[in-house]
């Protein structure tokens, strides 16, 4: 809880706020620990940064519990029936900036309750342009990475986003500040170990894997099962690449002696995005975990592999991310439009 306020203030009728002491040290403890791992998960609460994020959470319905300003023009941007809910404090724009993990702070702080995917309401916007089109996250440790790669999803529409076990927090205040609001766009079902996956997944969807295999490597070569979640990546070796067949495939053990099937594989812009389709992108340095090779030989999915030039090593796993999820956007929507088009050919009299 805030310390005891040293007076009070009114930001406008019935909005009432306190004001704490200058370089309260107990407050700077507070902000501190909401920004840890353990404060998110044991109390189920989040911290969130500047006017553009904490506007987007109060207006897709998260719950704020105490909001940290330096001046009282912040509270005005802000929607005043979502924020009367909240602790209102006002401090020193200086304590802020000994708080913030921005290099230029807003002076703008609220700690929210964690926010729950099924009670959010997402823009109209984005609910009107969402396509059949989900993302599972596999081993992305990275907080940057994971950012991007959530804005990239809210970016091209996706449904929904699954975060298997072994990703980063997406709470994380680097990966916040990378998803530039898309934590309030799109759903986002974390920490989820692969037995739970499908029960997450619409029934009867395909799930593709983003892989660096390339169907047009000389046969009798394989590549190493640690690179495959490197999307788009060159072989690991001259000796490495791995020619998939589009027939029943034999398996590799995989890392604890569990049997990884092999995938057909295809270049990304080839036809692949059906309704509904998944995409699996894996993280650069432990790559797809078996299990997500194993979902995805279950619902008769592929690999997915991005070009690149050789010698060129492993594109970045938000990089991969992006070109894959507006692909798949692209061709949904061009598969749309034709169905459109043949419901209003004339029907022969």
């Amino acid at each position: 809880p805030p310390p005891p306020a040293v007076e009070r203030g009114a930001a406008a009728p019935g909005l009432w706020y306190e004001k704490a002491a200058p370089g309260d040290r107990r407050l700077g403890k507070v902000v501190t620990i909401a920004k840890s791992k353990k404060f998110r998960d044991n109390h189920g609460k989040v911290l969130l940064e500047g006017h553009r994020l904490i506007k987007d959470a109060l207006e897709a319905g998260a719950v704020p519990q105490t909001l940290f300003f330096s001046t009282v023009g912040h509270l005005k941007l802000l929607p005043e029936a979502e924020i009367k809910q909240a602790s209102l404090v006002k401090v020193k724009f200086e304590d802020i900036k000994t708080w913030s993990d921005l290099v230029t702070p807003q002076g703008l702080l609220g700690i929210f309750s964690k926010p729950d995917p099924a009670r959010m309401s997402y823009p109209a916007a984005q609910l009107a342009s969402s396509l059949p089109l989900l993302l599972i996250c596999d081993n992305i440790r990275d907080p940057g990475n994971l950012g991007t790669i959530l804005r990239s999803a809210a970016g091209a529409g996706c449904e929904k986003v699954l975060l298997t076990k072994g990703c980063v927090d997406p709470w994380e205040p680097k990966v916040l500040r990378a998803g530039m609001g898309a934590h309030f766009r799109v759903p986002i079902i974390s920490n989820l170990d692969w037995e739970s996956v499908p029960t997450n997944l619409p029934a009867g969807i395909q799930v593709c894997v983003a892989d660096n295999n390339d169907p047009d490597a000389p046969a009798g070569t394989a590549s190493m099962p640690r690179g495959a979640g490197r999307a788009g990546s060159a072989p690991d070796s001259p000796k490495a690449p791995v020619k998939s067949s589009p027939k029943a495939a034999p398996e590799h053990e995989g890392e604890q002696g569990a049997a990884i099937p092999e995938l057909a594989a295809q270049h990304y812009y080839e036809d692949w995005a059906r309704t509904p389709v998944a995409v699996v992108i894996g993280g650069e340095t432990h790559g797809l975990s078996p299990a997500a090779l194993r979902l995805a030989a279950g619902t008769g999915g592929k690999r997915l592999l991005i070009p690149v030039v050789p010698g060129v090593d492993s594109l970045n796993s938000a990089v991969a991310a992006g070109i894959v999820l507006f692909e798949g956007k692209r061709q949904l929507l061009w598969r749309h439009k034709q169905e459109d088009d043949r419901q209003k050919l004339p029907v022969p009299g």
